[in-house]
């Protein structure tokens, strides 16, 4: 998969919704309209996926929950906020960690024009994700 292409794909994808249906409307009707569009071009999308992380013995599996999940690689953050905060970009970035991505974007649906809506965020030091129920402890 070349990452560049599917991000420019998410891109124009958004652009094209926010367009149609401007800004104003719920988040949940634009993270469906945008996983429509991708899957529409063949991407494989998940949503509302949890995001559980493991300190030890110790498994958190609440309070995490990535809005898009694309082709397991890059993670989509929506938002329709009167301004995009840094506890916003902390959010994604968490979620880059956890989930061992190197891309997210960041897309704040309630701005007149969606190019200023749209952060894009890089995690430099990606590690592996590693699903719970293969992790083993040693004792």
């Amino acid at each position: 998969m070349d990452i560049e292409k599917t991000a420019s794909s998410i891109i124009h994808s958004a652009i094209q919704i926010h367009k149609a249906l401007g800004p104003g409307l719920l988040e949940s009707v634009y993270q469906t309209c945008l996983a429509y569009e991708l899957r529409q071009s063949g991407y494989k999308v998940e949503t509302e996926l949890k995001q559980p992380f493991q300190y030890k013995e110790i498994t958190f599996d609440q309070g995490y929950r990535i809005d898009m999940l694309v082709e397991n690689s890059i993670i989509i953050e929506n938002k329709t906020v009167d301004h995009i905060l840094p506890v916003h970009e902390a959010q994604l970035i968490t979620y880059l960690k956890l989930r061992g991505c190197t891309l997210g974007f960041l897309i704040n649906w309630k701005v007149e024009f969606l190019k200023d809506g749209i952060k894009r965020k890089v995690n430099n030091h990606p590690q592996k994700y590693i699903p719970k129920n293969q992790i083993r402890h040693i004792n």
